[in-house]
């Protein structure tokens, strides 16, 4: 029988983040197709572009877990799938648990252990989540009001940061990303 390896409680919090991160990744692309469903087009490239943001997260995650020795695996949950309203709700949760109270937990902990690239992936991550809950409020907003005026109903075009997750809804080719200081010329196109 193989020994167990212990894994300390940085890498225990980067698996715990890594599978959320894939989760919401998941629940994302699910809402996106049921935005585009309900005729709500940007929705669905937000939504699209959520998930790119949490792969992006996952991954700088892995990257860490599997640079300390550890071993990258989660379990993908069942969700259930509403109407896009209540799926937003839900969704905003989510960023508001993480960028409230998962990650700077996490980070604390990373920071007691002096723990450079998890620092660094959590930092990320926590403050990239903060952009995410305030377009999840701005959409919200825009539903619950029935603009029918605004871009929600009409697919459009969101900037993610590949290193950091962080989305734009304009991408200035001259200035760098707020949160990890990377080029905006080099944010991804989600549409």
């Amino acid at each position: 029988m193989p020994e167990a390896v212990e894994i300390s409680s940085t890498t225990a919090n980067l698996l715990t983040a890594f599978e959320d991160e894939v989760n919401a990744r998941c629940r994302y692309n699910a809402y996106s197709v049921k935005a585009d469903v309900e005729g709500l087009h940007g929705i669905a490239s937000l939504c699209r572009a959520l998930a790119r943001a949490e792969e992006t997260h996952a991954e700088n995650h892995a990257k860490v877990i599997k640079g300390s020795g550890g071993q990258v695996r989660c379990e993908v949950h069942s969700f259930p799938v509403g109407q896009t309203l209540e799926n937003l709700r839900i969704a905003l949760g989510g960023e508001l648990y993480e960028c409230e109270t998962l990650y700077p937990t996490f980070l604390e902990n990373a920071e007691i252990a002096k723990n450079n690239p998890a620092i660094r992936t959590l930092r990320f991550a926590m403050q990239a989540e903060k952009s995410h809950a305030k377009l999840f409020r701005d959409v919200i907003e825009l539903t619950e009001s029935a603009n029918t005026d605004s871009w929600i109903a009409v697919a459009r075009n969101f900037y993610v940061c590949p290193v950091c997750g962080y989305i734009s809804e304009a991408r200035e080719m001259k200035l760098n990303c707020p949160v990890c200081a990377g080029p905006q010329r080099q944010f991804e196109q989600i549409n």
